[in-house]
């Protein structure tokens, strides 16, 4: 590619094709774009760096929250534009960024003449995190084959079995503002608070930009009578513990990291491409 042209990776098989279906790199290509489209289980990480060392002046990727979160570290790693083209299926992190996510196509515009501000991003144990970080059940669920499938059935599968009269609940152990050992069945933690709706985990994050962490902590079984059903801390940096390697859902995409988990913040590590 020529050195400064904009290169965007595109992720076929997110978003259930959007892709294909909204003939991205078509439009892509039209609008004077480098598009790469990523083979089935193609090295995403790796087409992206390609792109990189080959000069492109700012970098994109149509794809779901996973796709965005390797892209944004590499683009992050060498302080170049980056932008966000909402084709997965959620697109989180282009509904906060303020990305209309019903039109990927209009989003193209933002690697040619998109104005730049900077974001946060999170990370846990070098891994980044433009959106969240679960810890627990849920991690536990995404990483079975069948969540794929059914989603919410093998959430509650797994709720079931974790909590139910034999089960046992994984045992994340964190320390809380004023001292106190605290353990968890879920946590998720993300890249600045979220506003909570009156779903555990819904709600959007106002800002991208102050240079914390949300941590919302879903409340074990036997815990005070009346007492709502999870909290929210709010700190720069979280760290939590555990008795063996922990199941982690990063961004949607499931992990598995060996304790500690050392969490922080990155402010500003981000240079995003908004519409003007």
């Amino acid at each position: 590619m020529s050195a400064g042209r904009p290169a965007l990776l595109v992720n076929p098989e997110s978003g259930g094709g959007r892709a294909e279906e909204l003939d991205l790199v078509t439009e892509a290509e039209r609008r004077g774009i480098e598009a790469i489209v990523l083979e089935p289980g193609g090295d995403l990480e790796a087409a992206a760096r390609e792109a990189i060392g080959a000069g492109a002046g700012a970098i994109g990727v149509a794809g779901g929250d996973g796709s965005q979160g390797v892209v944004a570290a590499l683009a992050a790693e060498h302080d170049m534009p980056y932008a966000c083209i909402p084709a997965g299926t959620r697109n989180h992190f282009a509904l906060d960024l303020g990305i209309d996510r019903d039109d990927p196509v209009g989003a193209l515009d933002l690697l040619l003449g998109g104005e730049e501000r900077r974001v946060d991003l999170g990370e846990v144990n070098g891994r980044v995190f433009v959106n969240n970080a679960t810890l627990g059940l849920y991690a536990e669920a995404v990483s079975r084959d069948e969540y794929r499938q059914s989603k919410l059935r093998t959430v509650l599968e797994t709720a079931r079995e974790a909590l139910g009269a034999d089960g046992e609940a994984p045992q994340l152990r964190w320390v809380d503002p004023d001292g106190a050992e605290c353990r968890s069945v879920l946590l998720l933690i993300s890249n600045n608070p979220y506003r909570l709706g009156s779903v555990f985990g819904s709600g959007s994050r106002p800002r991208l930009d102050e240079g914390r962490l949300g941590v919302i902590d879903l409340r074990a079984p036997g815990g005070e009578e009346g007492g709502a059903p999870w909290s929210q801390l709010i700190a720069p940096r979280f760290e939590v513990e555990a008795d063996g390697p922990v199941a982690v859902a990063i961004d949607g995409d499931p992990a598995t990291l060996e304790p500690p988990l050392r969490f922080r913040s990155r402010p500003g590590a981000l240079r995003v491409l908004n519409a003007r």
